[in-house]
């Protein structure tokens, strides 16, 4: 299965109907994030066969020139304080200097799938397309990576994101779980939980390609 053929089949659901619309309303009547041609960008970026590693953030950045469909991931000069804390995290984990230009690409086409559970956003609003459907469909992608049997690592930031191990039953994968990196709670368990070191450790293991974490030697 690929990507492409997942979502015509969650086309067929009753929900997506529903969904779809709402997200059309809002995109005429309000300004939202990421542009809309964005929006499956992450799933445009890592085909479903190269995933090697999943990390679950929770909806997009809600102001200008940031979201552009990968979760943590920005457009901008200004880094939100999250993805600050994961490069922080990065450098810490791995010993060497992060090239920290924000747009996270690099990493989605290694195999990196970075999925929001919420795809869209309203301006200025965090959390104002929760209740769309978006979360019936995330949970619906992550239970078709988990049915695979290449070597995936979920990375589980958070407690909304931890709530989805419900779903990730394969004993082949790893899962990796911390509190977010956010200011609020990165200094509870993310630092120095060392999530990037693990995922190459378990890849690897695995006799796959490791992650190139820094972009600079991409």
């Amino acid at each position: 299965m690929d990507w492409q053929s997942f979502i015509k089949e969650e086309e067929k659901k009753p929900y997506w109907a529903n969904l779809m619309m709402q997200v059309d309303d809002e995109y005429k009547k309000y300004t939202c994030y990421p542009e809309y041609k964005n929006i499956f960008h992450a799933f445009d970026m890592t085909p479903m066969d190269k995933v090697k590693v999943v990390i679950l953030g929770q909806d997009p950045y809600h102001e200008p020139n940031q979201a552009h469909g990968l979760a943590f991931s920005v457009l901008c000069d200004k880094l939100p304080p999250s993805l600050v804390n994961i490069y922080k995290e990065m450098e810490n984990d791995l010993g060497i200097k992060i090239n920290q230009d924000g747009n996270l690409d690099y990493l989605a086409k290694q195999g990196v799938l970075l999925l929001n559970t919420v795809l869209t956003v309203r301006a200025h609003e965090a959390f104002s397309h929760k209740s769309f459907g978006w979360t019936i469909f995330t949970d619906h992608v992550i239970e078709a990576l988990d049915s695979l049997d290449q070597p995936i690592v979920f990375i589980l930031w958070g407690a909304p994101s931890q709530k989805k191990k419900v779903f990730l039953k394969n004993p082949k994968h790893l899962v990796l779980e911390s509190a977010h990196p956010s200011p609020l709670s990165a200094y509870r368990g993310f630092f120095n939980s060392k999530p990037f070191s693990k995922v190459n450790d378990y890849l690897r293991k695995s006799n796959c390609s490791e992650i190139i974490w820094n972009k600079s030697n991409f």
